[in-house]
C-alpha cells in the first residue's frame, strides 16, 4: 500500500474533498425520518442481510454498481445512500494512512500501542485481544463524531517473518505460523466487537468494526536484489503453503471469522494473488467458509497488466480479479476499466454482483444501513473513550510485557536506584518520539522518550545524540567517551528507524547502521561499570559484538514500544517492572544476507547448504533464539501429568510413499477426519514456580519436536503458549490442549498434513515428555 509518511497529508486532503463532494449527501442511509428511504426493503433491518442486499442491487443501474467497486464507493443519492470509504488502518492503534478517517475534527490523537511484533513478545492472546478491543472503541468513536467515512480497517497483517531484512517484518506478530494465527483470532475478535472466547456480545451480529487479514499470501519482500513486490514470482512448494503460509489466514477466517481478507501484490507460482481463483474461492471461500469481502492491495489489479503483463489488456485483469473472487479495488482500475470489460464481454453483470453483494454485506454488518448511527449498538462511544486513562494504561502495560530482556551479565540491571548518583544517556534512539511507534501510526495521545523517562529517575543524567542519525555516517566518540568516564552508570539507545526498515523498502545489512557499533564498543571500554545496550528496532540484528563483550552487561530489545515506550523502558532498567518479553523471531547472524531474500524455501537443503528459514527450520546458529527472553527472576518447569504417552492409530489406513529418495509410512490427516481429530485431543499441565526474588508475568511456551527429523519434519514447533503472573516463591498449574492432528503433523510434498509414526518430544524449558505414535 501507499507509504505511510506521503498518505498523513493526502488523508487529510482527502477528507475534505469528501466534504465538499458530498455536502449534499444524506448522512447516513436508512433514514427512518425520510418517508423517501423508510420504506425500501433493504432498510428493513428485521430481514435477513441477503434479502436486503438483493433488494438494493434490484435497484441500482449497472453505471452505479460500477460505482461500488472502488476504494471510495459513490454516493447513491436517490436511494439515500451516502458514500463510503473503504481504506482505513488500525495495525497498533488508529493511523494516518488510508483516507476513511481524519484526525482534523474534536477528535485529534488515538492511543499508540507497541508495534506489533512488540506486543507479540508478550506471548499473550488476551493481552492483544485486549489491545485491538480499545482500537475498535476508539474506531467506533471517531465514526460517531463524524469523523470517518468508513469502519473497514485494513489490518492485521498476519504475513510470515520469513526474512529478517524485511522492512515490513515489524507489522507482524513473528515468524511462527501458530502464534501469527493466535494472534489473528484474538485480533479480530477484539476490533470486530466480539468476546475474547468469539461470542457476539452486542446481541444482534453487528460489527463494531471491520477487521482486514492481510496479504494473502506468501508476501513477503519489498524492494531488494532487484527485485519489486509489484512484480515478485514466490516460488512456494505445496509443502510450505500448507504449513507455514496459508494456517495464519485459515485461523483468521475460521477461529477469527474476520470480514475482510486482502489480496497481496505478489505472484506465486504465476498467478498473481488478487487473480488466483484457487486461493481466493477454492481454499477462503471454499474449505476455510470465508464469507466477507475481498479487497486488492492499492494498485494490485493495475500492475496484474501493467507491470506483471500477466493480463494482456487492462479488462482481462478485470475479467481476472472479479472471476477469481475479489470484491473491491483498492485504487481506480475497477472504476475505470469495468464498463469497457462488461461490454467486451469479459465479464457479466453477475461477476459484478457477486462482487457486490459481499461489499454491501459488509456495511449492513457494520450498521451502516440500519438509520441513525446514534441508536446502534455502538451508538453510545463518545470521543471520551479515545485516548482514555484505560487505553494509556494499557499502551504501558503492552510496552512493558513486550520488552525483551536479551542478556544480564553479572546481574547488571535492574540499576540501584539509590546508588546510581549519574547517568549518561547515548545514542541516536534516545531523545525521539516517532521511531518509538513505527510504521502506521497515527497522532499519539501523549510520549515520553527514553530520555526523559530516564530523567525521571536520576535527575544528573546527562545526554549526547553520538551519531548524526540512526544510519551514523558521523560520531562523536570522543565526547562519549569521555562522558562515559565521568558517570556511574551509561545506557546506548541504539538500533534502526522508518530510515532503515519500512513498507517498500528491506533491509541489507543485518547489522547495526553505519558507525554504531564502533561508537557502543568505545563507550563500554571507557566506562566505569558495563554499560546498559538497548535496541529499538522491529527486525532483528547482529549484536554478537555486544553479546560477546563482558564490559557490555545488560542488552535490552525495545522493538518499537509505542507512546508508552519510554516509560515502560525506563521502568524495567530501574527495577520497577520485571520483564518477561520473549523474542518473537529469530536473530539471526550478518552473514544470512548471502541467503537470497527470494529463496522462499522452509526447510534446509543440505546438498545447496541452504540453511532453512524460522526456529522451525533453520540449521544455523542464532544470535538469539525465537522465545528467548530473560527476567529478573527465575522460573522452573515439570510436567506433572499428560493425558497421552502413545497415540495407537492403527485403525487408520497409513500410506507408503517416497519424500526425496526416502520411504515415509504416515497417516493423512484428512483420512482420521475432524470428528475423530477432536477425539484424540489431550491435555499437558505443567508446574511452574518462581524460585526468584521478584514478581513477574511469565509467557509459558510448549514445543513439540520429533526424535528423529525426518522427511522435512519441523526441528521444533511451538504448540502452546500461556501468560502466568507468579510472586517470588509461587508455583500454579498450566494446562496445555493440544491436538495430534494439528501439533505432531507435518506437510508432505503435495501439501496433505499427515502424522509420522515414531517418538515425539513435549518440551517446555529444559523439560521434555515422550509421545510415541504408532501407525
Amino acid at each position: 500500500m501507499a507509504l505511510q509518511g506521503a498518505l498523513k497529508l493526502f488523508s487529510t486532503f482527502f477528507f475534505f474533498i469528501i466534504i465538499f463532494c458530498y455536502a449534499n449527501e444524506p448522512p447516513f442511509a436508512c433514514d427512518q425520518a425520510s418517508s423517501a428511504t423508510k420504506s425500501f426493503i433493504f432498510c428493513d433491518t428485521k430481514l435477513p442481510i441477503k434479502r436486503r442486499v438483493d433488494d438494493l442491487m434490484s435497484l441500482l443501474t449497472i453505471d452505479e454498481k460500477i460505482s461500488q467497486l472502488d476504494t471510495t464507493a459513490a454516493p447513491i443519492r436517490r436511494l439515500g445512500i451516502p458514500g463510503y470509504t473503504w481504506w482505513s488502518e488500525s495495525l497498533h492503534g488508529l493511523a494516518y494512512a488510508g483516507p476513511g478517517i481524519s484526525f482534523n475534527g474534536t477528535i485529534r490523537s488515538a492511543t499508540s500501542f507497541p508495534q506489533v511484533i512488540l506486543s507479540a513478545a508478550s506471548f499473550d492472546p488476551h493481552l492483544w485481544f485486549r489491545i485491538a478491543q480499545a482500537i475498535g472503541i476508539e474506531a467506533r468513536a471517531l465514526y460517531n463524531a463524524g469523523q470517518a467515512n468508513g469502519m473497514t480497517f485494513w489490518s492485521p497483517n498476519i504475513n510470515i517473518f520469513r526474512d529478517p531484512r524485511w522492512g515490513r517484518g515489524q507489522e507482524t506478530p513473528g515468524e511462527d505460523p501458530s502464534m501469527s494465527g493466535k494472534y489473528a483470532v484474538s485480533y479480530v475478535r477484539g476490533i470486530q466487537g466480539d468476546s475474547f472466547e468469539g461470542k457476539n456480545v452486542n446481541g444482534v451480529g453487528q460489527l463494531q468494526a471491520s477487521a482486514c487479514c492481510k496479504h494473502l499470501i506468501a508476501y513477503d519482500l519489498e524492494s531488494l536484489e532487484r527485485r519489486q513486490r509489484y512484480t515478485f514470482d514466490a516460488k512456494v512448494t505445496a509443502k510450505d503453503l500448507a504449513d507455514t503460509y496459508e494456517p495464519p489466514f485459515q485461523k483468521c477466517v475460521q477461529e477469527g471469522r474476520a470480514n475482510g481478507i486482502m489480496c497481496a501484490y505478489n505472484q506465486v507460482n504465476g498467478v498473481p494473488n488478487c487473480a488466483n481463483f484457487d486461493f481466493l474461492t477454492t481454499k477462503a471461500r471454499g474449505q476455510w467458509g470465508f464469507d466477507g469481502y475481498i479487497v486488492s492491495d492499492c494498485d494490485a489489479v493495475s500492475i496484474i497488466y501493467e507491470a506483471q503483463r500477466y493480463a494482456k489488456t487492462p479488462e482481462d485483469a478485470v475479467a481476472y480479479v472479479l472471476k477469481s473472487g475479489m470484491d473491491v479495488n483498492c485504487g481506480g482500475y475497477l472504476l475505470k476499466h469495468t464498463k469497457s470489460a462488461l461490454d467486451k464481454k469479459k465479464i457479466s453483470e453477475g461477476d459484478i454482483n457477486r462482487a457486490l453483494s459481499n461489499l454491501f454485506s459488509t456495511r449492513i454488518k457494520l450498521g451502516l444501513f440500519n438509520g441513525n448511527p446514534k441508536q446502534l449498538p455502538f451508538g453510545d462511544i463518545g470521543s471520551n473513550q479515545v485516548c482514555s486513562q484505560d487505553h494509556q494504561a494499557l499502551a504501558l502495560e503492552a510496552a512493558r510485557r513486550g520488552i525483551v530482556l536479551l542478556q544480564n551479565t553479572a546481574k547488571i540491571l535492574p540499576l540501584p536506584k539509590t546508588q546510581t548518583n549519574s547517568l549518561a544517556v547515548i545514542g541516536p534512539n534516545a531523545n525521539v518520539d516517532r521511531t518509538l511507534l513505527g510504521i502506521y501510526s497515527g497522532p499519539s495521545c501523549k510520549i515520553v522518550s527514553p530520555l526523559q523517562a530516564l530523567k525521571s529517575y536520576v535527575k544528573n543524567t546527562h545526554y549526547l545524540k553520538g551519531c548524526d542519525s540512526v544510519a551514523c555516517t558521523s560520531t562523536s566518540i570522543r565526547e562519549a567517551v569521555y562522558l562515559a568516564k565521568s558517570v556511574d552508570y551509561v545506557v546506548l539507545i541504539m538500533g534502526l528507524d522508518e530510515t532503515q526498515e519500512k513498507e517498500g523498502q528491506d533491509r541489507v545489512s543485518l547489522g547495526l547502521p553505519g558507525r554504531q557499533e564502533s561508537l557502543v564498543s568505545r563507550v563500554a571500554d571507557a566506562a566505569k561499570k558495563p554499560v546498559i545496550l538497548v535496541i529499538l528496532s522491529g527486525g532483528p540484528v547482529d549484536i554478537s559484538f555486544a553479546k560477546n563483550n563482558s564490559k557490555i552487561g545488560g542488552i535490552i530489545w525495545a522493538g518499537y514500544p509505542g507512546e508508552a515506550g519510554g516509560t515502560a523502558l525506563a521502568e524495567i532498567i530501574f527495577g520497577d517492572h520485571n520483564p518477561g518479553g520473549k523474542l518473537p523471531m529469530t536473530w539471526y547472524p550478518k552473514d544470512f544476507t548471502k541467503v537470497p531474500m527470494t529463496d522462499m524455501r522452509m526447510r534446509p537443503d543440505a546438498a545447496t547448504g541452504y540453511p532453512g528459514r524460522t526456529y522451525r527450520f533453520y540449521t544455523g546458529k542464532p544470535v538469539f533464539k525465537f522465545g528467548h527472553g530473560l527476567t529478573y527472576s527465575r522460573y522452573v518447569y515439570a510436567f506433572n501429568s499428560i493425558e497421552l504417552k502413545k497415540l495407537d492409530l492403527r485403525q487408520y489406513r497409513s500410506i507408503q510413499a517416497m519424500e526425496n529418495g526416502t520411504s515415509a509410512s504416515y497417516l493423512s490427516v484428512s483420512e482420521i477426519g475432524n470428528e475423530n481429530c477432536d477425539k484424540l485431543k489431550f491435555t499437558a499441565t505443567v508446574g511452574v514456580r518462581n524460585v526468584g526474588e521478584m514478581s513477574g508475568k511469565h509467557p509459558v511456551l510448549l514445543f513439540a519436536k520429533p526424535s528423529v527429523r525426518r522427511n522435512g519434519s519441523p526441528i521444533k514447533q511451538l504448540v502452546g503458549f500461556q501468560s502466568v503472573h507468579l510472586n517470588a516463591g509461587e508455583e500454579t498449574q498450566v494446562e496445555f490442549g493440544l491436538s495430534p492432528c494439528e501439533h505432531l503433523s507435518r506437510a508432505n510434498e503435495e501439501g496433505l498434513m499427515v502424522m509420522e509414526r515414531g517418538g515425539y518430544f513435549l518440551v517446555v524449558g529444559e523439560e521434555m515428555q515422550h509421545i510415541r505414535v504408532v501407525l
